[in-house]
Formats: structure tokens, sequence, C-alpha cells
């Protein structure tokens, strides 16, 4: 029941508000909707002042059309009493007769700066300020969808964050979209509202003199306070609504009340308070003017800025007293305390002193997106990275940042403080200072915040800071996961895997393989980028292999065996492969130098050989990526290790994968070059 009231409510009192201009209502009743009215408005003035965000109200512009459809709904009953009967209920009797207070022209006068300040000052600049937070929030729109979606296809928020983050943004562009429009009904309003009164004011005069036979006098003081009386009641109920829009319009998007907020900043600062309250002492020196008012007025601002001081005094020694149990905690440092800030950490991010603010609680957002990136390349590579020490170093030029494995730094780049990074052709125009970005090598420029929009006009792609450092982040992490993968890491996916294949686990270590063997052959494997998520298919690779050989190149080739599918889907696109092929005359002289060296394999060549090799897979590489491709290195699995430790040095990110490991997964295959020695070191594909 209640459920069905609360749905009948609006539509019930639209369809009220419709009769009320078509069917004559009595005085009393009346009287009883003025009243609901004037408490409307000041309850949606208040809800608006207490309102967190503006979307927290977001259903203020059909409230605001409805409650003008009401007052004007009033007006014409109101007229149609006021001209008909010269009687208008007590409400509106009342408000004339203390308005005019035995001076229709002071009754006049109040009427029209109520109706000057509410046109002229409140609704104009409403109108102004909604229109103008409509047109950025439309521009910005773009913009902040490009965020979301980088955001989604980086893994950093879920389906479901994306879905709420793209529904608010959109709420957001309706809602300012709305009060745009809504506003103008405010203005509507107020000039609807200065039509009538002038209506009721020379027809009432009019009636009473021709219809009624009164008397030029008693005709004007009659109708001249229901005509006043009329208009307050209306402009009073117009005027807050007028208010809600403006304070509507204007709120910041924080998670604070108005109140809240006003109160903060407007004592921020103590020093303005005591310069505040000087000037009203000297101005209270003045002539004629009211001393003792100005001294009141200044005494409460001296006051208030002496707690102020006090507080500020409280606040500075509860900080001398942490730095205090800070410096005895450290004099005192038990060994244990001292070997952990001497432990390097595993995974670092060091920022300079002037753009730490990215990690700063309630500024930025980076340690959330790192504990998001940690998840995403768990999901992907199998394992958990160890937790990033983010911290601030002061030997870094500004606006750096730098990434440091086990305490060496690996990566480093620039994160400038209110500027966004726009990567792609045509930027020329904008300003900012060139760079080259650093995990796919695009030219890119730092550009101001603010010209988001125009960069986004120009087909550039914009990236914020955080992104940036969290895209960086990722690129190293991927690369070096090899390096960040401990024993310990080892044991623990030993142990979570033998509670769901016991028998799998136990009969590969201790028995076969010891730990330590174990996660060297998944270190090998993370080394190329091999994801180690499927551990049961690698142990029992492992176990198979192991009982013909422990040997650490043919436990990984083995492991690599069993994982052929899901390497190869790793690297195809569209279901196709980009291969570069080995010529099979120097395959065949390959396979002869084939040498296994303490576990390594190794191809030895002559001096020449090795060098036009190491040219020409430098040279398809480099070829295949500006063509846009990503290739892959294709050999004979007998010699799939040792041409991966041969042309890791040339070609770190080029994939070095097996005939079967690459034929396993059903994927075509694009031949885009051939590996040869000779007189011609690389055959293009039309060629081969």
């Amino acid at each position: 029941m209640k459920q069905l009231l609360s749905k009948a409510t609006v539509p019930v009192g639209v369809v009220g508000i419709i009769v009320l201009l078509i069917v004559p209502i009595p005085s009393w009743l009346l009287d009883v909707l003025i009243i609901v009215n004037i408490s409307f408005a000041l309850l949606v003035l208040l809800t608006s002042m207490f309102a967190k965000r503006p979307l927290d109200f977001s259903v203020f512009p059909s409230l605001l059309l409805i409650g003008t459809l009401f007052r004007l709904g009033l007006n014409v009953a109101s007229t149609r009493l006021v001209l008909g009967e010269a009687h208008a209920g007590q409400v509106i009797q009342a408000f004339g007769q203390v308005t005019v207070s035995g001076s229709l022209i002071i009754g006049a006068v109040v009427f029209l700066i109520l109706t000057v300040i509410q046109f002229v000052v409140i609704t104009k600049g409403a109108e102004r300020v909604a229109e103008v937070g409509a047109r950025f929030t439309l521009d910005a729109m773009p913009g902040k969808q490009m965020a979301i979606d980088a955001d989604l296809n980086a893994g950093l928020i879920t389906d479901t964050e994306a879905k709420r983050r793209r529904a608010e943004v959109s709420a957001e562009s309706d809602f300012y979209g709305a009060m745009d429009g809504a506003s103008k009904f405010v203005k509507g309003d107020a000039i609807a509202g200065v039509v009538i009164i002038v209506i009721n004011f020379v027809g009432g005069i009019a009636i009473g003199m021709l219809q009624d036979g009164k008397g030029a006098v008693e005709a004007l003081e009659t109708y001249s306070i229901l005509t006043i009386g009329d208009g307050l009641v209306t402009q009073i109920a117009a005027l807050l609504m007028a208010i809600s829009t403006g304070m509507i319009v204007t709120r910041e998007n924080i998670e604070v009340e108005m109140g809240q907020s006003a109160g903060r900043q407007l004592l921020q600062s103590r020093n303005a308070l005591m310069i505040t309250g000087a000037g009203a002492v000297a101005l209270g020196f003045i002539p004629g003017m009211p001393i003792f008012a100005f001294f009141a007025v200044a005494a409460v601002l001296f006051i208030m800025a002496s707690r102020m001081k006090a507080h500020e005094r409280r606040k500075d020694e509860d900080a001398e007293s942490v730095q205090l149990a800070q410096r005895e905690a450290e004099a005192e440092e038990t060994p244990d305390e001292l070997m952990d800030k001497m432990r390097v950490h595993a995974l670092e991010i060091s920022l300079s002193p002037d753009i730490v603010d990215l990690a700063a609680p309630g500024q930025g957002d980076l340690l959330t997106r790192v504990k998001a990136l940690r998840r995403k390349i768990a999901l992907e590579m199998g394992f958990m990275i160890p937790p990033v020490r983010t911290r601030d170093n002061v030997a870094l030029p500004a606006q750096t940042y730098a990434v440091l494995i086990a305490g060496v730094e690996v990566a480093r780049g620039i994160v400038p403080r209110g500027q966004v990074l726009a990567l792609g052709a045509g930027l020329d125009h904008l300003p900012g200072t060139a760079v080259t970005d650093p995990v796919f090598g695009l030219d890119g420029r730092w550009i101001p915040t603010e010209m988001s929009h125009a960069a986004d006009l120009a087909g550039a792609t914009v990236i914020d800071r955080t992104s940036v450092v969290i895209t960086h982040l990722s690129d190293v992490v991927q690369q070096n996961a090899h390096r960040l993968f401990s024993l310990e890491d080892a044991r623990q996916l030993t142990e979570h895997l033998k509670k769901e294949t016991p028998s799998l686990v136990e009969e590969l270590t201790p028995a076969l393989l010891s730990m330590g063997a174990i996660w060297r052959v998944l270190t090998s494997l993370l080394a190329e980028r091999v994801a180690i998520g499927d551990l049961g298919r690698i142990y029992e690779a492992l176990v198979l292999r192991a009982k013909i050989s422990t040997e650490h190149a043919g436990l990984v080739e083995a492991a690599r065996g069993a994982l052929g599918p899901a390497i190869a889907s790793r690297f195809a696109n569209d279901g196709r492969l980009q291969v570069i092929m080995l010529d099979p005359a120097l395959e065949q002289q390959m396979l002869e130098g084939m040498r296994v060296v303490e576990g390594r394999a190794q191809i030895v060549l002559g001096a020449q050989a090795t060098l036009d090799v190491l040219d020409a897979v430098r040279a398809q590489a480099q070829s295949a990526a500006e063509s846009g491709h990503e290739p892959i290195l294709v050999c004979a699995p007998t010699l799939r290790a040792g041409v991966r430790e041969m042309t890791v040095s040339q070609a770190p990110q080029l994939p070095v994968v097996s005939y079967d490991e690459a034929s396993s997964g059903g994927l075509a295959m694009d031949v885009v070059g051939v590996i040869r020695i000779g007189e011609q070191a690389a055959l293009t594909p039309n060629e081969s």
C-alpha cells in the first residue's frame, strides 16, 4: 500500500495542478495550497543545502518544473478569486496587510525589490551557471568515457565498476543538461509572476470601479493589498526555488555537506579573521557609525581567531609528540627492526617529492590501481607479484618516477603535475613537452589538463598521470617476472596445488625434483613470458620428463610442450600467427652446431655467420614491428632453446616458439620473413 501511494503521489499531484488551472476553488483551500507551496519550496532549499553532491538530488529539475507549474496554478486560482470576489483567503490578505503596513508605496517598493532580487540577481546567475556547467560537462564526457574504457582494458576495474562509472557519467551529463533547461523555468516563472501581478492590480481596480461601483481610493486600497499579498506568497516560494537552483548548480562534486565545507574553508585562515576584525574596529571609529555594533562583530572575529590559534597550537603539540615518539622508537630499535629496514624490497616505485600526490590518500589513486594491477598480473601470469613499496626520493629529478627491482632501477619516466599525456600525431599546435612513450615507443606530448578536450578532437589518446605510471609498471613487471618470482612463491603454489591433486605433487617432489629445480623451471618459463597458471599440467609434464632426465633444458621444453596451445594462442591475432622462419640450410647448420654446456643449449657458428644471423633477426623483428605485426620466430623443437639463447640480446621482445608449439593450437600461420645468411640475410614474404 505504501509503495502504491509513493508511486501515485506525483501523477495525482500533476493532475491536481491541471484541475487547479481550470476549476475554481474556495479561499480556504487556496490558503492550504499556498502553505503547501511555501513549505515545499523550503524543503527543496534545505535538501539542496544538505546534499553532498549535485547527483544526490538528481530529481531536482523535475521538481523545479512541478513546483513552477504548481505556482502558476495558484496564480490562476488566486487571480480568479481576487478579480471575482475581491477576497483570496487569509494568507494573501495577511501578507498584503503586513507588507503594506499602512503605506501602499512601501508595500509596492518591497515587492519590487524582491522581484528584482529574484529575476535579475539569482535567476540570471543560476541560468548562466547552469548553461556553462552543462557545456563543460558535455565537453568532458568523451574523455571520461575513454578513461573508463582504458581502466577496463588495463584490468584496473571490473565490468560492474565500469558500468557504474559509465552510468554516473551519463547521469551527470543528463543532470546538467536538464538543469540548463530547468533554469529557464525559473526565469519564465519570474516574468509570469510580474505579468500576473500587473493584471491583478489593473484589472482589480477596473472591476472595483466599473462593476462594483467603488470609489477610486477604496478600489485602490482593496486590490493593492490583495495584489501585493498574492505577489508575495508566490514570489517567496519562487525565490526559495531560485536559490535552490543556484545552490545545486554551484555545488562542488565532493562528499561533504555545504555547511561543513563552507565552515571549514571560511575558517581556514587565522590571519584573515584578525584582519577582518581590525577592519571592523577601524570602520567603527568613522563619525556617525554604530561603534558598538562594529566592536561586537570585531570581538566575535577576534575570539574565533584566538580559538584557531589554540587549536593550531594543540595540533603542533600533537605533531611534536608524534615525532618525539618516533625518535624514541628509532633510538630503541631492536635488531629485528633494524634488519627489516635493511631489507631490500623486491619491487618499488620511487617518486620525486613534487609528484608524491599520486600516492597521497584522497588525492591520487596510485595505490588502489597498483592493487588492481597485482590482481591482473596474477590472473595473467599465474603468480602474485610481491607488494609494491611506494616512497619519495629527493635524489630524483623533478616530475620523475623510477621503478626498482631488488633495489636496482630498471625504468624511469616523467609525470608532470597538472598535465596529461596525449599520444598521437598532429599535436604540434598544442602547448606542452614532446616525449616518447616509454612502453609503446609512440610520440606524445605532455599537455595541460584543460587541453584534454582539444587533444581528443585532434584524434589523440589522452592518458592521465597515474595510468602512465601503472602502464609502465605493468610492462616492467611482465619483462622481469622471472626476477620477481621467488622460491617461496614456488613453494606456496605447490602447497596450493597439493590440496587439489596431492598424488601429483607427492610423485614430483621431493621424489623426482627438489623445490629448487621446480623453481628454476618456472622461472625459465616466466623469463619468456609463458604463464604458469596451469600448474597442474606443468607438473604432469615434469613428472614424465624427470623419470627420463632431470636436465634443466629438457624439463623446460617438456613444460612448454604441455602448454603448447596456450603459448601459441597468446601471440595469435584473429586466429592467425605472424611468423618469422629460419631458412632450411641455416636450420641444418644450426643443428650441426648445437651444444649443451652446463645444462644450457648453445648454437656454435662461425663469427661472421653469427653476426649475420643476429643482424637478420634484428632487421626482421624491426620490419615486422613497423608493419604493425607482432611476429614470433619459429624453429625446430631441438633448436628452440639455443635460438632463444642466441637471439635474446638482439631481439629480447621476439618470442621463439617451436614448430610443435606453433601448430598445436590449430592456428593459421602467415610467414612475414625468413632468416638466412650468405648473400641475402633476410628474405621478404613475397620472395619466400
